[in-house]
């Protein structure tokens, strides 16, 4: 590490002693995990709260009278009102527990997009959209005989704001958008978009999978319709997802899956639903991802979302330094630190990414290679696939310095 760089804002190798998968050796190797776009690891605080739960809370939430089920319930409901929290919604009942940021996608897709998306109308989307904001609503123009409009990016990798306001018109209905992304790093202002579409009177939809882990979020602010991330990739644990729905809206969202808990009546031809939120969360949720969730909202918090985004931009602006000394390394994605999120991709001159992903694992360090979920990106970009390397809270200076000598031997076997 160079002098330079010293880690400011977040104390790593204390934060390391948190996560005990840091410990594994792959192929008898320091685990050097930059993976993170794809999933983080968990600090020992979020692994003890699932044991937790199931060792104290577990019943099935709102069906019964009994001690068990009124604690699950209770700690489901405060689940509830943490997030909205989090994320500065308005109203707790805006909190929709879902799997994941694809499933909150598709939730919207089934319910206002085949509801309220007529033959003739628009749905913009961006050219480097994750497949799950893009499938979704392939799905919905097809059915509906709608139409899609993609906004391409500017000379610097960045979306073209330009392209989006030439695009934007009357016949939009919905602009669905990420708020970073899982390839280039753009982190895209959603605030202005939202506002333009808003004059349209198109709603907005934002995919902050990969926003909400690193950087402080207020859907308020934002003025959003739409927005859904997933727990997995902020520490908390696989298979539970939020989709918050703005307050005017919830009325007009028809449920996205019927049957048990989300009913008021119902009669042999005909049923009445609850109100928000259980309209929307038919059958048994998952109570224990949702109450785990805490707990990994509580260790951000303690860190604090803007150190983790400082922190995370001190580590890019060092790895950007560094690799653009590679002159094998071909980057993908804005020049400039302050313009994307912690996250590089990259390609090595006549290799293929999984070859160097493969050789990078023999050294213990874990990146992604391929298309990540982003084909139409990749076409864009002129590339079969890139290599990824992401940051978290518990990288540091000395994983970006590993992962560059891994570059150099990457470049030693295909020379």
């Amino acid at each position: 590490m160079e002098e330079d760089f010293k880690v400011k804002y977040v104390d790593v190798e204390k934060i390391k002693k948190d996560f005990p998968i840091l410990n594994v050796k792959p192929h008898g190797k320091k685990l050097i995990y930059l993976d993170n776009a794809a999933t983080t690891q968990k600090p020992i605080e979020v692994i003890k709260a699932m044991d937790k739960y199931y060792e104290e809370l577990n019943a099935n939430v709102y069906r019964s009278p009994h001690y068990l089920s009124a604690l699950s319930t209770q700690a489901y409901e405060e689940a509830r009102e943490r997030v909205k929290k989090f994320i500065n919604a308005k109203r707790e009942e805006s909190i929709i527990f879902t799997r994941n940021t694809t499933e909150s996608i598709n939730f919207i897709a089934y319910t206002w997009g085949m509801k309220y998306i007529n033959e003739g109308d628009e749905i913009i989307l961006t050219i480097a959209e994750h497949h799950s904001n893009m499938l979704p609503w392939q799905m919905v123009a097809e059915a509906k005989k709608a139409r899609l409009k993609y906004v391409h990016l500017d000379e610097n990798f960045r979306l073209s704001m330009k392209d989006f306001k030439e695009k934007m018109s009357d016949k939009v209905k919905l602009v669905a958008v990420q708020h970073m992304s899982n390839v280039l790093g753009i982190i895209n202002p959603v605030e202005e978009i939202t506002h333009i579409a808003h004059k349209y009177g198109a709603k907005v939809l934002i995919d902050g999978a990969q926003s909400v882990p690193h950087m402080p979020i207020d859907v308020q602010r934002i003025g959003c319709d739409f927005f859904a991330f997933s727990g997995h990739k902020m520490l908390g644990p696989m298979g539970i997802g939020v989709l918050y729905i703005k307050e005017d809206l919830l009325s007009d969202v028809p449920p996205f899956l019927r049957g048990g808990e989300m009913i008021d009546e119902v009669f042999e031809d005909r049923a009445t639903f609850a109100p928000p939120p259980l309209k929307f969360e038919a059958g048994t949720p998952n109570v224990k991802g949702a109450c785990v969730l805490v707990s990994a909202i509580d260790y951000i918090e303690k860190i604090g979302l803007s150190n983790i985004h400082n922190h995370e931009g001190e580590l890019l602006e060092y790895g950007l330094q560094k690799m653009k000394e590679l002159d094998f390394v071909k980057l993908y994605g804005p020049n400039d630190a302050k313009e994307r999120g912690g996250l590089i991709s990259f390609n090595v001159e006549g290799v293929h990414p999984h070859d160097v992903a493969t050789i990078l694992d023999e050294e213990g360090i874990a990146v992604r290679s391929g298309h990540h979920c982003c084909l139409p990106l990749m076409r864009y970009l002129g590339v079969p696939a890139t290599v990824r390397a992401s940051f978290y809270l518990y990288n540091d200076f000395d994983d970006i310095d590993a992962l560059v000598e891994g570059l150099k031997k990457v470049r030693k076997w295909f020379k």
